[in-house]
């Protein structure tokens, strides 16, 4: 077990809302996960900390599931100090080593996918084949990581001084600060951790307040990886709360990078925290993603992608298409099509554990309310719902999808990020002027064309295309692969996460000069003596 003071615990105040949970059949999978009330180590206290009491809902019913009592700031840091004290132990093992746990990490996460994937979708609220994909992209990126930990290269530089080597070598930052959101309570750590752990450093996560019991499952899984192996389970810490306990992690200087996950307001706010302190920072940020659809476009292939970018998680991905922008040839039809796709969805609305439903709820009566608000903003800006627009009258929080024509592409409810599953529609009559709608927002992260015109994919991916930092082409805003480094430009954040060159980010940079010779020669030629 970790110190009492480096994780939740589901408060015994009320245990019974979590026991009943246990008890039906339908929610067992929480039993396979250990949070039960038969296991000493989530409900005695002894993971706990001394903060607040929140609740867990399930969006679907709006219900408590259970309770956790949450950190204190005191406790953030001392969560710190144990992850920093456990790094030398983490990092005097070899890369492969490290590569080697994290692999072990992978297949625990592979047996308990289904289980890990049910409780994402109970806590989310998205589809139980969503809730099973995330767990299964953590997995994806434990094998890019171990693969990663036999490879991770350095440079030897030609040096222009005889019996000079000049080297560039990477070594791990110390402890990684990691706030993730409600949204992606499990993907965004492990894109983190896994990288992160290979390289070198311990791990302090803040898991979303509204998703706790996907972060304890997480990090009891980890723990016991780490642990089986003779290492600290605090090399993987968990923490919970809210802003207090967030600022206390972002503040702390023993903490070298933070990682943040959330609205651009937010992360402005964690990077100057962090710059004051000159740490270093890592923003995954809003999106206000665009579709564009040329007029010699696969329609129904794009219809598709739309429907998943614009659906899926209903609407709460950062990466959502919030915007459609469509040549007018093709722009009636691809509205009725839409709509007809929308139709289909709401025929499979439902409980998001349920196999066969395809739209379930959205996370809170917070999302909701900012749904609601959105919408009376649009209309009353001149805008028009074309489907749409309501509260669905069911127990949990759910809410219709929504197309608005009729406003300008630079309303200001436009140029705004609402996570949502609302989708604003747009008229043009060239590849030029879709890319100026496109770029013309303050976010930069995704942005989709569909088009069978080699030339205006050029155009699209080049200096002059898509500002974003993931440009797709016959592709949906949403879904990146784990192989390609994630993250935008402008508000939308900075920095990278995932494949790619991402790890750079969690490791520091040294220029090694070595002289192996007799000599003192000085670069560029210059005479000191």
């Amino acid at each position: 077990m970790f110190s009492v003071l480096l994780k939740n615990t589901v408060s015994t105040s009320q245990p019974k809302l979590a026991r009943n949970l246990v008890t039906d059949s339908k929610y067992g999978f929480l039993k396979q996960l250990g949070l039960t009330t038969e296991n000493p180590g989530l409900y005695d206290g002894r993971w706990g900390g001394s903060g607040q009491v929140i609740e867990s809902v399930a969006p679907a019913t709006g219900k408590v599931i259970a309770k956790v009592r949450t950190s204190s700031p005191q406790e953030v840091n001392n969560a710190v100090a144990e992850a920093r004290k456990a790094w030398p132990q983490w990092t005097s093992l070899s890369m492969p080593a490290r590569g080697e746990i994290v692999r072990q990490i992978g297949n625990e996460l592979r047996e308990n996918l289904k289980p890990l994937g049910q409780l994402v979708s109970l806590e989310t609220g998205k589809i139980l084949s969503e809730g099973i994909g995330e767990i299964q992209e953590y997995i994806d990126i434990c094998d890019y990581a171990v693969g990663l930990s036999r490879m991770l290269p350095g440079k030897v530089i030609p040096s222009e001084r005889t019996n000079h080597e000049l080297l560039e070598k990477w070594n791990p930052l110390g402890v990684v600060g990691v706030i993730s959101a409600y949204n992606f309570p499990a993907a965004v750590y492990g894109w983190n951790s896994a990288i992160a752990m290979v390289c070198g450093n311990t791990m302090v996560w803040k898991g979303a307040l509204t998703t706790p019991l996907i972060s304890i499952a997480t990090t009891k899984l980890l723990a016991n990886v780490l642990e089986r192996n003779g290492i600290p389970g605090a090399v993987a810490t968990l923490i919970s709360g809210g802003a207090d306990v967030g600022e206390a992690l972002v503040t702390n200087t023993r903490v070298s990078l933070v990682s943040f996950t959330g609205s651009t307001a937010v992360g402005k706010k964690v990077a100057l925290q962090v710059q004051e302190r000159f740490g270093k920072f890592l923003l995954e940020l809003g999106g206000n993603n665009a579709t564009l659809v040329a007029e010699d476009a696969d329609i129904d292939m794009a219809v598709k992608a739309v429907m998943f970018s614009s659906l899926g998680t209903v609407g709460q991905r950062c990466t959502a298409t919030r915007r459609l922008i469509l040549h007018s040839k093709i722009k009636d039809e691809f509205v009725e099509k839409l709509k007809v796709a929308y139709q289909n969805a709401l025929q499979r609305i439902g409980d998001p554990l349920d196999e066969n439903t395809l739209y379930g709820p959205v996370h809170s009566q917070r999302t909701i309310d900012e749904y609601k608000k959105t919408i009376e903003i649009a209309v009353k800006s001149g805008g028009k719902v074309e489907f749409g627009g309501k509260q669905i009258n069911r127990p949990g929080f759910y809410v219709e999808p929504t197309i608005i024509t009729g406003l300008s592409p630079n309303a200001e409810i436009v140029q705004k990020e609402t996570f949502a599953p609302i989708v604003y529609v747009f008229t043009v009559n060239s590849l030029e002027e879709a890319i100026t709608v496109n770029n013309d927002v303050p976010q930069g992260l995704s942005s989709a064309l569909f088009t069978k015109n080699l030339g205006s994919v050029f155009k699209w991916i080049g200096p002059h295309g898509s500002d974003c930092g993931l440009v797709n082409v016959n592709v949906g805003t949403s879904g990146a692969e784990i192989g390609g480094a994630f993250g935008g430009e402008k508000a939308s954040g900075l920095g990278r996460e995932s494949g790619s060159d991402a790890w750079k980010y969690y490791m520091r940079r040294s220029t090694v000069t070595i002289n192996y010779g007799d000599d003192m020669p000085l670069s560029q030629g210059l005479k000191f003596e």
